[in-house]
């Protein structure tokens, strides 16, 4: 059991300033955010005095959503009720949406479909991969192809990409090999079928080389899985330029859709005739209303559909991504760099020796876009931070996270999250 509060933090008043931590950091942050090119974005979310750093768990609500939904409910559904499947355009909101997410993951249109949960979707794109790359076991138990009967997963993942790449291969038939990202390239081999990876550690940070991953594995004849859930909407990710063969992401994080808003999934162009869903539903049939017996797949992307889509999440989010009109990922990826810059310096200046120890890399090729600290008695920290009005999260067993969503926090923020840490330890 962990020691009390009192035993690991001086007792501090509820209203802190960040003096004398500020000075010259604080003039910094002040000119940095005069300088700041998306500083006017954050007038579209709905936000209040604390210094919201969680936004990779829950990205702060867009002001035009409320509004929206409220149309939605009294309007569309309301008043027109079922006429909205059509003069609402119900019916192509996942293809629709899925075109708004798609050049902030570096995707042509027709590729993304959005609908279900990030789970789902996992389930989706690797037994999918598995069936692409001609592994698993066929209807009589032999082996088909070349025998690829292996899937790799990244051992440090998210716990349900493990839990469903597992699922995915004992119905496949294969084997499931939990290796480190870095490892892949040494652990791929003829045997393998598909390999889910995520571009982003969720613990640490730290942002995985997609090109050179997905290269090494298509070299090694499989297919690729990655998962965005913590890269879509702070970096760019290059899906089309980097040959990736299937995508899977959630829309709740920097992409701002609200809580439990569907996911998405990207599946290739030059896949798609190919994609054998293993949960076929009428929404991704052919012919949805013909309601036949028989099962044949929807054209494209829309195979990944499934069952009737979940309308009004899907509509708020198609709100929330509006606030990306005209904004540039590079310019996104841009202030994000130099926000966690500007954190661990000031953390560095700030915090006592030895109290804290980021696990995320300085490297900006291997950093995404949170800091993440280890800290003796982290879950009460954070609860502390959070009394003082700096939101942040904490992972098991040690670890502080941070996350930096470009579009609305500030350098400010940045100055005045460091000095409240200091104060705490």
């Amino acid at each position: 059991m962990s020691e009390p509060l009192s035993e690991v933090l001086p007792q501090v008043p509820s209203e802190v300033s960040s003096e004398p931590y500020g000075g010259s950091f604080a003039r910094r942050a002040a000119e940095l955010d005069a300088a700041d090119e998306l500083a006017g974005l954050r007038a579209q979310f709905v936000l209040d005095d604390a210094v919201y750093l969680d936004g990779n768990s829950l990205g702060a609500l867009p002001r035009s959503v409320p509004g929206r939904v409220e149309d939605v409910v009294r309007r569309q559904w309301g008043a027109l009720r079922i006429r909205s499947w059509d003069e609402s355009g119900w019916w192509t909101a996942p293809e629709r949406i899925g075109d708004r997410i798609a050049p902030l993951v570096g995707a042509a249109a027709g590729q993304i479909v959005v609908g279900d949960s990030t789970s789902v979707n996992v389930f989706k794109a690797v037994v999918g991969a598995v069936r692409l790359a001609g592994g698993g076991e066929g209807e009589g138990g032999g082996a088909r192809g070349a025998a690829r009967d292996e899937i790799l997963v990244d051992a440090t993942t998210f716990p349900t990409d493990g839990y469903i790449a597992a699922s995915a291969a004992r119905l496949t038939g294969c084997t499931l090999r939990p290796v480190a990202p870095d490892e892949v390239p040494d652990a791929l081999s003829e045997r393998t079928a598909a390999v889910l990876l995520n571009h982003v550690d969720y613990r640490t940070g730290r942002l995985y080389d997609l090109p050179s991953l997905t290269s090494a594995v298509h070299a090694a004849g499989a297919v690729s899985v990655w998962d965005l859930c913590h890269s879509a909407g702070a970096l760019p990710v290059g899906l089309d330029e980097h040959g990736v063969d299937l995508a899977v992401g959630c829309t709740y994080k920097y992409l701002n859709g609200g809580p439990g808003s569907p996911a998405y999934l990207y599946v290739r162009r030059e896949h798609q005739h190919r994609f054998d869903s293993p949960l076929p539903g009428w929404n991704s049939h052919a012919d949805p209303f013909g309601m036949t017996p028989d099962y044949t797949p929807a054209p494209g992307a829309l195979r990944g559909r499934v069952g009737t889509p979940d309308i009004l999440s899907m509509l708020a989010l198609e709100a929330a991504l509006e606030v990306w009109d005209d904004v540039s990922i590079e310019a996104v990826r841009a202030k994000s760099l130099a926000l966690t810059d500007f954190f661990l310096e000031c953390v560095d200046a700030y915090v006592p020796e030895g109290a804290v120890e980021s696990v995320t890399p300085s490297a900006h090729a291997e950093r995404g876009s949170q800091v993440a600290l280890r800290c003796a008695g982290a879950g009460q920290v954070m609860r502390r931070l959070i009394e003082r009005g700096v939101v942040g999260d904490f992972r098991e067993p040690d670890v502080l996270r941070f996350g930096f969503t470009p579009l609305y926090v500030g350098f400010g923020d940045v100055e005045r999250a460091a000095g409240v840490l200091a104060r705490l330890l």
